[in-house]
């Protein structure tokens, strides 16, 4: 059996997925991406082949996706992670027609047709407002555990405007809300709702088609998950995997590249022998 491989390094974390021929997850590793991504790419790979149990030689092909596809020096091609997002959330939710994955340094609206395929995107690629890295700074600001964020806002009834979702201001109109009086809990919904409410607008760009699916690493704060779930009208949808969604749609398209070439190996000597038997 061949294993197909996919490696995305993200901003701000790596994802490596090992899955065999029929799609199945069998490996996966995630690490901080840090300075040298080429060494990141690398290690996320080692790290999901040892979880695989498997060895580099079995693997039949390697895909690279995320900000630094180009530098999986070992993988054989790259995609883009707009695809990968797509073919994954797809395959775990046959029935997604749009998806939001936000990352660490953008968040992306997804529309996408019954085998993945893209059908529309947009992003916020200009600056890291409402995105992974925006609740860091948040975590930052107050003191308080990233994976925390969420839990903490939904205490609250009571949520702060937010009148931006900018990075760089982001600690200073904490501190001024803490200022003020407001509770940390107040003030930490009201962020989530204007992540929510800048998500929500990126997904009506390209139009909202039931089922929604939510990827990449921001999936794991609870506070944004229900957030979008109460603004949509109905739940997202949202896998353990959800942070490996880009990998796991690069394994994919590896996986199609080995099954690709087998069935045209095997129609061609199908092919031959029918011709040797007619001569």
């Amino acid at each position: 059996m061949a294993y197909a491989a996919g490696v995305d390094v993200g901003s701000t974390q790596t994802k490596a997925v090992i899955v065999d021929e029929r799609g199945v997850v069998t490996g996966r590793a995630l690490i901080d991406t840090g300075a040298n991504v080429v060494v990141a790419a690398e290690n996320a790979y080692v790290r999901a082949l040892t979880d695989a149990r498997i060895q580099e030689e079995e693997v039949g092909y390697v895909v690279g996706t995320g900000y630094g596809r180009y530098r999986v020096t070992f993988g054989n091609t790259q995609v883009t992670e707009i695809s990968c997002h797509g073919r994954g959330a797809v395959h775990l939710f046959p029935g997604t027609r749009t998806v939001l994955d936000m990352g660490g340094q953008d968040t992306k609206a997804i529309r996408v047709g019954p085998t993945g395929e893209i059908v529309d995107f947009c992003m916020n690629d200009k600056c890291a407002a409402g995105t992974g890295r925006f609740l860091g700074a948040v975590a930052s600001a107050l003191d308080i555990p990233l994976q925390d964020l969420g839990a903490i806002a939904l205490q609250s009834d009571k949520p702060v405007k937010i009148t931006t979702t900018c990075t760089v201001f982001a600690e200073s109109e904490v501190l001024s809300w803490l200022g003020r009086g407001k509770k940390v809990e107040d003030i930490l919904l009201g962020i989530h709702r204007s992540m929510v409410s800048r998500s929500v607008g990126l997904l009506r760009r390209v139009g909202i088609e039931r089922e929604v699916t939510f990827t990449g690493g921001v999936t794991k704060n609870v506070g944004m998950v229900r957030g979008l779930n109460e603004a949509l009208g109905f739940d997202v949808n949202v896998s353990d995997e959800a942070h490996f969604m880009g990998a796991i749609g690069a394994a994919l398209f590896a996986r199609d590249h080995i099954v690709g070439n087998r069935e045209n190996s095997e129609f061609r000597i199908q092919n031959s022998d029918s011709g040797v038997r007619n001569v």
